[in-house]
């Protein structure tokens, strides 16, 4: 919980340790009164009528009484309001803070709506979001709203379509009689609407969205409701325009990898489809390593990329092993200021790392060489071993009747056992050779 959400608990305590002082000194006051009232009346006892001093001790004991109720009522139901009111505070805090966190546009869009009507109370919402002249729902929640999402209305039509125009929040407790209302999404659902707030999702380019909540469950919309979700709806916003930004960069990732990848397969004829069947390969360890997701996508995009640095090598011009060996370096130069590949260059940088330490560029030893490079430099060697185009493909070197698919799958498995602790990382080969399958290769 965070420091604003504590300060927010500790604020509403000493509201209520306020109220039961103010409760306490309310019946002491009461008790006093009631004292001195029954002191006077013993002064004057002997001119007071039996009757009349118990018509006089019932009214006063009613009146005690009936403050005293009034008193605690009141007390328990400012306690009852200050809990709900927290109960909201905390969601609204707690959620507003996971939505930093979320990554993904439609899981944050599911968590904002169950807030919603958490905070509300709604019985049923949606969100829509802004595409060109249109209000596109997103998500909804409640009775009869599953074939909402997709479904798009023009942005200027009825309440939403107003509250998005105006960038202005709209409060109604008698929904039908409202100019404004558009009964088409009713009659699409079968969902009768009566009440409806509705929030603008804003940031400082304009209105992307509206929050729409429908049917409080226990009454009317109040002004408190209203300015949580505007809070909350402000908040909302900027994550979803984070969010899409971010799928925007991950969509622009993808496409950029995909046309470095097809322009190393068209620069080294050799090559083509090494980087995916390297990929796959590798991903092969990567489950068995029990790697995140998060690391099986990093090293992944390594796969892909690992050789990319021979786009600045000119083959037919190269003379020398040491200009060959250039490309893990080059490609490093390339990666690392590209911000959403700066993470997996150390990974390219160092794939022909050796083992027992005279590998290239950094001739690192063993667990100095990044695990993700490590797993590239088997699943290479063994795509190397076994494509057909590779000049490192073991079926030359077999007689022509041993020359099958399952021969050289074989072969290369021997020689990456061979080369376990000196090229190769020993765990890694165990690992590889007792998970590979010869049908994988085929599908290769």
């Amino acid at each position: 919980m965070t420091d604003k959400t504590e300060d927010k608990k500790s604020v509403v305590e000493a509201v209520r340790h306020q109220i039961k002082i103010l409760n306490g000194i309310v019946l002491l006051v009461v008790y006093a009164l009631l004292f001195l009232i029954i002191r006077f009346m013993y002064m004057f006892l002997d001119y007071i009528s039996p009757p009349s001093l118990v018509a006089i001790l019932s009214i006063i004991a009613g009146l005690v009484v009936m403050g005293m109720y009034v008193a605690n009522s009141a007390s328990k139901k400012a306690i009852r309001t200050i809990d709900d009111y927290t109960n909201k505070l905390n969601t609204l805090l707690t959620t507003t803070r996971d939505m930093r966190e979320i990554e993904y546009g439609d899981i944050l869009l599911e968590n904002i709506m169950q807030s919603a009507l958490k905070i509300t109370g709604a019985d049923a919402g949606s969100i829509m979001l802004v595409e060109g002249d249109r209000l596109v729902f997103k998500i909804a929640k409640g009775s009869r709203s599953t074939n909402l999402p997709g479904l798009s209305i023009p942005k200027s039509e009825g309440i939403v379509g107003w509250a998005a125009e105006n960038g202005s929040n709209v409060r109604i407790n008698d929904a039908k009689n409202d100019s404004r209302f558009n009964p088409a999404i009713d009659k699409m659902t079968g969902y009768e609407t009566k009440s409806l707030l509705c929030v603008p999702l804003k940031v400082k380019a304009g209105t992307i969205g509206i929050l729409e909540l429908i049917n409080k469950e226990d009454g009317a919309f109040t002004h408190e409701d209203e300015e949580l979700l505007s809070y909350f709806a402000d908040q909302a916003a900027i994550s979803i325009a984070r969010t899409q930004f971010m799928e925007d960069q991950r969509n622009y990732e993808i496409h950029l990898t995909d046309i470095l990848v097809d322009t190393m397969d068209t620069h080294i004829h050799e090559k083509v489809g090494h980087s995916k069947r390297v990929a796959k390969y590798s991903l092969v360890m990567a489950d068995e390593l029990n790697m995140s997701e998060n690391e099986k996508r990093k090293l992944y995009k390594a796969c892909l990329l690992h050789d990319i640095g021979f786009l600045k090598i000119k083959l037919k011009d190269v003379t020398s092993k040491e200009q060959y060996k250039a490309h893990p370096q080059l490609g490093y130069e390339m990666l690392r200021l590209i911000n959403f590949y700066a993470d997996i260059a150390p990974f390219v940088l160092h794939h022909h790392e050796r083992y027992e330490g005279n590998g290239y560029p950094n001739e690192l030893i063993g667990d100095a060489i990044p695990v993700e490079s490590r797993i590239i430099a088997i699943a290479e060697a063994f795509d190397a071993m076994t494509s057909r185009d590779s000049y490192k493909y073991v079926g030359k070197m077999l007689d022509k009747a041993e020359h099958s698919p399952a021969a050289v799958f074989h072969y290369a498995i021997e020689e990456l056992k061979k080369n376990a602790g000196t090229k190769f990382d020993p765990n890694l080969v165990d690992i590889f050779v007792n998970n590979i399958d010869e049908s994988l290769l085929e599908e290769a």
